[in-house]
């Protein structure tokens, strides 16, 4: 049996996001001081024009874990592939979304 092709398929996903655009990037991890900087630092070697002043900041109901919303201008998946992998490598990083 063969199974029919179409030469329009694309090899590679189409992306849903539009380059450059305004991407926001949430961080979890425990409420610890220099936290909000480690993000922030990371943020900026992907993001030479990142505004630190933009930042969100959201307590957990405890208060033992800091929601860390950094938005970045996404030029490329390869960028945002690489600010998560930079992300979800850092020690105190817990969850990137």
């Amino acid at each position: 049996m063969t199974i029919p092709t179409n030469d329009k398929i694309e090899t590679r996903q189409e992306s849903l996001i539009e380059y450059p655009s305004q991407f926001p990037i949430k961080v979890m991890g425990e409420n610890a001081d220099g936290f909000v900087h480690a993000v922030t630092a990371i943020a900026k070697q992907f993001d030479p024009d990142f505004d630190a002043a933009t930042v969100e900041l959201r307590d957990s109901k405890t208060g033992k874990y800091l929601g860390v919303t950094v938005t970045v201008t996404a030029t490329s998946r390869e960028q945002l592939d690489d600010l998560y992998r930079a992300l979800s490598s850092h020690p105190m990083v817990k969850v990137v979304l």
